[in-house]
């Protein structure tokens, strides 16, 4: 978790409140598509227009959702460890999900995603203490689609302590899921995170969550999946003007599903190549984009849910360094809630033992950042400076050694003479991450289930299939 005492903003609250409007015109005007009939019904009781499928939504309407809404949400986790407080001003550092290749762990060896990399993802996650909340990261290509979300959950709650987000399709799956969640120690230590279909579209699996999560108070991350140019305008004002329509228009109807739902606010926002018509995960329009919609999360009071310490690049190379650590520190420094898709690779296709060992140090080194510079009698230091006096040193002070222990000490990071890194095998970074990496998945796992909640567990596993 962070603090964010450090803050960037693309929008002030004239250019939220000139969006928003933009946004309230959109909804009574142009409308959305909700492809689902309890939800139509839903949002007609609670005053909106329906006409077939197009839902106009008035302005009263969003302000009441708005009103509804909790400034906070709460993740628990299991076996004692810390819950995860989710409101506008803090930040947590998790993974992504359901990516179909892993690569590694050799800078161009892949291969496809396995049932046994999503336990090993997440057991090895628990192990990396800047990791605070937990997605898949890899989806089983051997397991049957309709099975694949249940088996998975089961996989990461054998794996890890800490909060996890799934993104099943199925809202059949969720009160399984909250059952599974509590027999491992925390039926609210999860939330869901589902999208609608841009432009302007609640699908019928899409709805069919939120109106579930709002009825079972499972927490709801909902996040936009536009393209610019392509199911978006191609202005980023415009993109804002869409996406937050699918955010307040979801929000609406979380709160006519069950009012005080916990609803946290996508900011993530797609971009495309425009010569080659492929995702872009980390083009500068698409952070600067991300970064307006965290200012408009923000400015509603909501948490956010955006992405970062990710690549475009197809290996972990020079690119993937470079990407993942400037878009790590654009999104914390824009302030989203939860901070996800830490560890991918190749445009959410792939993910990396070694890229989420790397990562987690550059997590540490974004929180000592972001940390800032504390301004108090006891660290202006004049007592210190006075005793030291002109031409003194501070070496083998107490007040150095106190202050020190606040300092990034990094363990792959290499910050040492040329002739100790020679002597030390004149390894590169991944060459390092490799080594901890093994380290790590070798050494005894940090977390396991009690014999008891593991047989329920495979119990519930088995009754869902």
């Amino acid at each position: 978790m962070s603090d964010r005492p450090l803050a960037a903003a693309v929008l002030d609250r004239e250019g939220c409140e000139a969006v928003h409007d933009a946004t309230l015109r959109v909804l009574a005007g142009t409308g959305v598509e909700v492809r689902h009939e309890g939800a139509l019904a839903l949002l007609a009781s609670a005053g909106a227009r329906v006409d077939g499928t197009r839902v106009r939504i008035p302005g009263e309407l969003v302000d009441e959702a708005l009103a509804a809404a909790p400034r906070e949400v709460t993740l628990t986790a299991r076996g004692g460890g810390p819950s995860l407080r989710l409101a506008p001003g803090v930040t947590y550092y998790g993974t992504g999900s359901d990516c179909i290749v892993v690569l590694g762990p050799g800078p161009r060896e892949r291969r496809a995603a396995t049932l046994a990399d999503v336990e090993e993802m997440a057991a090895l996650q628990e192990k990396l203490a800047s990791i605070d909340f937990v997605l898949s990261m890899a989806h089983p290509h051997e397991l049957a689609p309709d099975i694949a979300p249940v088996a998975q959950f089961a996989a990461m709650l054998r794996g890890t302590s800490k909060p996890l987000l799934m993104v099943p399709e199925d809202a059949r799956h969720l009160e399984v899921f909250t059952e599974m969640a509590g027999v491992c120690g925390g039926a609210g230590s999860w939330a869901l995170y589902a999208m609608p279909t841009p432009p302007l579209v609640h699908g019928r699996e899409s709805a069919d969550r939120l109106v579930r999560c709002a009825e079972l108070g499972i927490p709801m991350v909902y996040a936009t999946a536009l393209l610019q140019g392509a199911t978006a305008p191609a202005s980023p004002a415009g993109v804002l003007v869409v996406a937050n329509a699918e955010m307040l228009s979801g929000l609406v109807l979380a709160q006519a599903a069950r009012p005080g739902a916990s609803f946290v606010y996508g900011v993530a926002q797609g971009a495309m190549n425009p010569r080659s018509g492929l995702v872009v995960y980390c083009g500068p329009e698409e952070m600067a984009t991300q970064q307006a919609s965290a200012d408009l999360a923000r400015h509603y009071g909501l948490p956010s849910f955006g992405n970062g310490g990710c690549s475009d690049s197809m290996l972990l190379d020079e690119q993937w360094a470079l990407e993942a650590g400037m878009t790590l520190l654009a999104a914390a420094l824009s302030g989203v809630t939860l901070l996800h898709d830490v560890g991918y690779v190749a445009s959410g296709t792939a993910s990396s033992y070694e890229a989420l060992v790397v990562m987690d140090e550059v997590v540490r080194w974004v929180r000592a950042y972001l940390r800032g510079v504390s301004i108090d009698d006891q660290a202006l230091a004049l007592a210190e400076i006075d005793a030291v006096g002109p031409g003194g040193t501070h070496l083998g002070r107490k007040y150095s050694r106190q202050h020190y222990r606040d300092y990034f000490m990094p363990r792959l990071i290499a910050q040492e003479s040329h002739d100790a890194w020679r002597a030390a095998g004149a390894r590169s970074l991944l060459e390092r991450a490799a080594e901890r990496t093994r380290e790590l998945r070798e050494s005894e796992r940090a977390y396991r289930l009690e014999d008891d909640a593991l047989r329920s567990l495979e119990a519930l596993v088995a009754g869902a299939r």
